[in-house]
């Protein structure tokens, strides 16, 4: 926190991602046959795709002519913190797009759409719909995504724009490296229990457009099947197989439809609020080293220009 009062707890997890780009055809037979995601609606040209867990919805594509990024999407904790987060959106230097309103999608529930002071959509929503027949562990879903792990946005100015999420949503500093600041979801007093090492990440650079989006797989075994199917496909591992230092999670990166940088990942950390928040002398490799393996060459210059092109939707 920035020494203002503590928020209440509003947030409870990371749910989709709004993505358009320019075939959305081919995107939809990438994401279902290659990825791994199932189809679970669709909406006039918008199509919904799932993993195994309950959420409504991982992935959304419509169509548009340059690749963009239209919205992250969380969920609220209930109907009040929606109209909380907006209000708190307005204090801390956001806008308030969309006001507290029926969802407009087959998820249903509630939604409110904020823009942070950076200009990146978020859409928050509450009592959308749950898939009660989510079985993530089961055989036959163990080379499938379950849910999102974490979005990573890059931020020309991370100091800036942290507080926003601290005040506004009530993320909590997981982790502070020297290129990025992971933030978490904090569990609340009622679950006592334990979170995602992080849901978003906010990099340091030049520009505000989107890093990437991961995908929580079962298991090591399931991100480096992954990994061999995506190369069958013609897809190569642009940065990985490795193990990070904050999060502690097994990763491999690729470059998807449209330049979109997709992660598997598997064994993300798991923490609590009496976690203590690392700085960048505490992740520091060893020279040649970019993950605690050490196995895995550096992220590649394809990746890391992918990085840096697909920003949000300008509003």
């Amino acid at each position: 926190m920035t020494g203002n009062i503590k928020p209440p707890h509003l947030i409870s997890s990371l749910r989709s991602v709004e993505i358009g780009l320019p075939d959305v055809a081919a995107a939809e037979k990438f994401f279902v046959e290659t990825w791994h995601l199932d189809v679970v609606a669709r909406e006039a040209d918008v199509v919904y795709l799932r993993g195994t867990g309950s959420d409504h919805h991982l992935l959304s594509l419509s169509h548009s002519d340059t690749p963009v990024l239209l919205a992250v999407t969380l969920k609220a904790t209930s109907s009040m913190a929606l109209e909380t987060i907006a209000r708190l959106t307005t204090m801390h230097g956001g806008c308030v797009l969309e006001t507290k309103h029926p969802a407009k999608d087959s998820s249903g529930g509630e939604a409110i759409t904020i823009q942070d002071p950076q200009g990146r959509v978020l859409k928050i929503v509450y009592g959308d719909v749950c898939h009660d027949d989510c079985v993530p562990d089961a055989s036959a879903n163990a080379d499938k995504p379950i849910r999102l792990a974490h979005a990573v946005l890059n931020s020309h100015d991370v100091a800036s724009v942290m507080p926003f999420y601290e005040n506004v949503l009530g993320f909590k500093l997981s982790d502070r490296t020297k290129i990025m600041a992971f933030i978490r979801i904090p569990q609340g007093h009622a679950t006592q229990g334990f979170g995602d090492h992080h849901s978003i990440a906010l990099a340091d650079a030049d520009n505000d457009c989107l890093n990437h989006i991961a995908f929580v797989m079962p298991t090591l075994e399931s991100v480096m099947r992954g990994g061999g199917r995506m190369r069958d496909a013609g897809f190569d591992i642009e940065w990985g197989p490795g193990r990070h230092g904050p999060g502690d999670n097994a990763f491999n990166y690729f470059v998807g439809p449209a330049g979109f940088v997709i992660e598997y990942t598997a064994e993300v950390e798991q923490v609590d609020d009496s976690y203590v928040a690392g700085s960048p002398a505490d992740w520091k490799w060893p020279q040649g080293r970019v993950d605690q393996w050490g196995i895995s060459a550096p992220p590649s210059s394809k990746l890391k220009q992918a990085q840096r092109e697909i920003s949000f939707i300008k509003l």
